[in-house]
């Protein structure tokens, strides 16, 4: 890349200075399962255009996809510049005792904690993009149909396994009385009445992650949904209400279209809930108030913030406001 004019100093006056960019070197990619070809892609497009060598190393989960990739990615891309990997945890494993230039992992938080702990051994710089509970807040003031309509669809989304999706919901008793009817409009529009038989609505990817979310089922009270298919790895829209903090589905990220109401008294307690736990990925509120914006933004953190409407553009899967 061309050098860049630094700025000067009064100790650098009479020098020539500038900035150069070089590649990293070698880069290990490990991508997840839930959108194999994105989250493969886009990482292996960047560190190629800067320069580097990658490994590529998709999820075994995703076995088709993984297959395709290992197939097709040499077709075009220069092999001497770039690998496909393919293999389960023992194989990343083995990949992960290797000193790579730069590691880019995008996964669940336990795993990320294993990929840089395997990192820190050779000073190896990581990018982790994990997973968390995001939270939604709805303000008293809202409409909850266009409220419903968005998170909804967000929430449902690829079977509701998005890194970034709303993993619960933050409002008053009387806005979840309107919100629930609401939520139910909005899944019958997208889905219609029998979302099993729906072409729009996704499957959970494999037997394991559908005996964890279908345990889920078990806390709160189901209001709309709660029907599951094991067969057909089928986990029907769901909302729950009476959940209690200490829940599983209040304790780990859902990943599946399984949405928990929970109900808090105003802003402040919402902001409370929220900063008593772990950093989320995503942050979303929906309200017309412009104090409350100003207090949910000044109060709260997640990754670094980006205004959007419930659907977080892949330039800035971070933070949203909605008015």
């Amino acid at each position: 890349m061309k050098d860049e004019p630094g700025a000067k100093n009064l100790m650098t006056q009479l020098d020539s200075v500038f900035i150069r960019k070089e590649p990293f070197g070698l880069v290990l990619i490990l991508s997840p399962w839930n959108y194999p070809l994105n989250l493969s892609l886009g990482p292996l497009v960047g560190a190629l255009a800067a320069g580097n060598c990658v490994v590529l190393k998709p999820s075994e989960i995703s076995k088709s996809t993984m297959k395709v990739l290992a197939k097709v990615l040499p077709r075009y891309l220069d092999q001497s510049c770039f690998a496909v990997v393919l293999g389960g945890p023992e194989e990343t494993g083995r990949l992960l005792e290797h000193e790579f230039d730069y590691i880019f992992f995008t996964g669940s938080p336990r795993v990320g904690k294993i990929v840089m702990a395997a990192a820190a051994k050779h000073l190896t710089p990581v990018t982790l993009e994990l997973g968390g509970k995001n939270p939604c807040y709805v303000d008293d003031n809202c409409d909850p149909q266009t409220v419903a309509n968005r998170v909804a669809f967000f929430r449902c989304f690829n079977a509701g396994q998005t890194c970034v999706a709303p993993d619960y919901v933050l409002c008053s008793p009387q806005m979840q009385a309107q919100l629930v009817p609401a939520l139910q409009s909005a899944i019958t529009r997208f889905y219609g009445n029998d979302p099993q038989r729906s072409p729009d609505l996704g499957r959970i990817i494999s037997q394991k992650h559908f005996q964890r979310l279908r345990g889920l089922l078990s806390c709160g009270r189901v209001v709309i949904g709660g029907q599951s298919d094991e067969s057909d790895l089928y986990i029907a829209p769901t909302v729950l209400v009476d959940v209690k903090e200490t829940e599983p589905v209040m304790q780990e990220e859902i990943f599946g279209p399984i949405l928990p109401i929970v109900n808090v008294r105003s802003l402040d307690q919402a902001i409370d809930f929220i900063n008593r736990r772990e950093k989320p990925l995503a942050l979303y509120a929906f309200s017309n108030s412009s104090q409350a914006k100003v207090g949910w933004e000044d109060t709260t953190a997640s990754s670094p913030s980006t205004p959007s409407p419930t659907t977080v553009p892949a330039c800035s899967p971070t933070r949203a406001w909605r008015c």
